[in-house]
């Protein structure tokens, strides 16, 4: 397993935007040096400006050589004007890496030299926390070491897991890279059912946060399977019994709904990336 130390060189970040500046502020607290990194971005955002000039990250540097990872956090629609501009800058041995929705494997390679080391990925908004999970996938000139730096990379806003076949990073994004959109979904109609059901606003909002945020932090910490911990709740012609009940529906409960929203959801992926 690879540490940030052992990249040989410069990592170059282009977009300086919220999940760049948090990968960059994951790279620095885990030891990655501010001088061996720089940013290519016209306008970070003013708190990301201020901790590059706090740290002594090189702000659109004019020179520095041939970087050794070169990343891109750009939003997809931009991604053919900026790859045109900074895809020079990359040489035979870098490492370009990619947390770019919809921007597939072949359009990446189609801006670099052939044979240039391409390592896809899909990475979600809880790396703003340092809580993210990123799906990748590497192109097959990604060498075993550069999987293992790409993959401490990407492990400094939370975990990393490897797919080796790239429609899988399509699945990818239905689950993980749009699922806290489902989350918040949950913990915002929980909050609007207990204030139909009676409870003051602001009390339902509170009790629907503190509960899916705490009941993730418990399979998390517990490791325990989900399904288990939701038995374990669940006492025989209980309240929970009842709910669930509901919510269990084989035709129109959470399971068929949400396995229709992940197949909508991997299907326009699909979709945005030609």
């Amino acid at each position: 397993m690879a540490s940030l130390s052992d990249i040989p060189g410069r990592v170059l970040l282009v977009g300086a935007g919220k999940m760049g500046g948090a990968m960059l502020q994951g790279w620095i607290s885990l030891g990655l040096e501010p001088a061996r990194i720089a940013v290519v971005d016209p306008g970070p955002p003013p708190e990301v400006a201020a901790m590059l000039e706090a740290r002594g990250v090189a702000l659109n540097p004019l020179n520095g050589g041939v970087p050794a990872v070169m990343l891109l956090a750009v939003k997809p629609q931009v991604a053919p004007d900026v790859l045109a501009r900074v895809a020079p800058l990359a040489g035979p041995d870098t490492l370009v890496v990619s947390v770019m929705a919809g921007r597939t494997l072949a359009f990446l390679e189609g801006y670099f030299a052939p044979g240039t080391a391409v390592v896809r990925s899909i990475p979600n908004t809880p790396a703003a926390i340092g809580r993210g999970i990123t799906v990748a996938v590497p192109n097959a000139s990604v060498s075993p070491e550069q999987m293992r730096i790409a993959d401490a990379l990407l492990k400094a806003t939370g975990g990393c897991e490897w797919v080796e076949r790239e429609d899988l990073i399509d699945v990818a994004t239905a689950v993980s890279g749009s699922g806290p959109a489902y989350v918040f979904l949950l913990a915002e109609a929980l909050a609007e059912a207990g204030t139909r059901a009676g409870l003051p606003p602001d009390m339902a909002d509170r009790l629907a946060r503190a509960t899916v945020a705490g009941a993730g932090e418990l399979i998390v910490r517990s490791g325990i399977d989900p399904a288990q911990l939701r038995r374990n709740v669940t006492s025989p012609n209980g309240t929970t019994a009842a709910a669930l009940a509901v919510l269990m529906d084989e035709t129109k409960g959470f399971g068929p709904l949400l396995t229709e929203a992940v197949a909508a959801a991997a299907r326009r992926s699909r979709e945005l990336a030609g």
